[in-house]
Order: C-alpha cells, then sequence, then structure tokens
C-alpha cells in the first residue's frame, strides 16, 4: 500500500476533534519544487462543506427515504375485501387464469384424470353362444 494511500485512510478514520499534526511533525522534503508538491496540492478534501452541492438542498433522511420505497404488505385489505363479496367466478374462467398460469414443466402440470372404465362385458348374450356352437359344430 502506498504511503499516500496509506494517508488518505488515517485522515478519513481521524477523530472529528482532532487536527493536523503541528508542522514541526510533518515530513517532507526541502524546496517548494520536490516530487511531492502537486500531490500535496490535489490532496484528498477536509472534511467540511460539500462545494458540489445545490446551495439550499436539504439533506434527506436514509430511514424516511427506506420506509417510503419498502413493499407494503396489501393482505388484510384484500382478504376484507374478498370476503365481503359472494361473487363466485365462473368455473371455465377459473381453469384458464389457472392453465395461463401454470408452467410449461411437468411438476406445474396437474395430475391427469384417468378415465372411468366401463366394467367390461360382451356383447354376445349366452342364447348367442349356442346359436354359433350349433352352427359351426354342427351340435344340437
Amino acid at each position: 500500500m502506498s504511503a499516500s494511500l496509506l494517508r488518505r485512510g488515517l485522515e478519513l478514520l481521524e477523530a472529528p476533534g482532532r487536527g493536523k499534526a503541528p508542522p514541526g511533525l510533518q515530513r517532507g522534503r526541502d524546496g517548494p519544487r520536490t516530487a511531492g508538491a502537486a500531490r500535496r496540492r490535489k490532496r484528498a478534501p477536509e472534511p467540511g462543506r460539500n462545494k458540489a452541492t445545490v446551495k439550499g438542498r436539504v439533506v434527506k433522511s436514509a430511514i424516511e427515504e427506506y420506509h417510503k420505497k419498502a413493499a407494503v404488505n396489501h393482505l388484510r385489505a384484500n382478504l376484507q375485501y374478498m370476503l365481503k363479496r359472494q361473487f363466485v367466478a365462473n368455473k371455465a374462467i377459473t381453469e384458464q387464469v389457472l392453465a395461463q398460469n401454470r408452467g410449461r414443466k411437468s411438476k406445474d402440470q396437474p395430475p391427469k384424470k384417468a378415465a372411468k372404465k366401463k366394467p367390461e362385458g360382451t356383447v354376445f348374450t349366452e342364447e348367442d353362444f349356442r346359436k354359433f356352437e350349433r352352427e359351426y359344430f354342427g351340435r344340437p
């Protein structure tokens, strides 16, 4: 880490009541034309008035800004609104909305309803079997 960065960091962390070190304790090179003269002129600004701000501007509280932009929970008001109404939506419209909100993944799809099977029975009666037996095998 360079000495100038270290110096800037110490200036930022310095207690507000303390000032600069006395001139006798500061280290520096002799003469005004030293290599660090330009750096000293460009040193970090003192904590104080920021000249880049607009005159008369009021600093806003960060807490107030946070409360303005914080998400509001509308659950209670929505529940009261829904419970007041006795309106029941059309089932076809409800299914359409649910289908639109459903994803394309298989885990998002509702389980398939199995069609009810009719009991398997034959179309032919016992009499038809006997008649066929007589005609085919020649038995009475």
